[in-house]
């Protein structure tokens, strides 16, 4: 069970913001959204290959207060390490919201 004393550190929650190329496309950054109190847990890591290059990704369990809106678009920034939400639910006590995230690791 998570208590808010284990909520130990800070991270940026990031929202897309796409950006009109003039040829018809977009281009996607993202921008803070706010900055929140988690816990982050790895939960497993795995190699992966993606653009002919070997690297590993690792799946976190993220933890937050209650309260949040998050959707499957937004990722988490704790300075250059960036978690991409992979799902998200309440807690069975419904205080906190348990992300799964994973994190690219090249």
């Amino acid at each position: 069970m998570t208590a808010i004393g284990d909520l130990g550190r800070r991270l940026v929650l990031e929202a897309p913001v796409d950006i009109d190329d003039g040829a018809g496309g977009v281009t996607r950054s993202y921008a803070a959204v706010t900055t929140l109190w988690a816990q982050v847990m790895p939960v497993r890591a795995r190699a992966d290959a993606a653009a002919d290059s070997l690297a590993a990704l690792v799946t976190h369990r993220i933890t937050i207060r209650a309260g949040q809106t998050i959707t499957m678009l937004n990722r988490f920034r704790d300075g250059a390490r960036i978690f991409d939400v992979v799902s998200f639910r309440d807690s069975p006590d419904r205080r906190f919201l348990v992300i799964e995230a994973e994190e690219r690791k090249d």
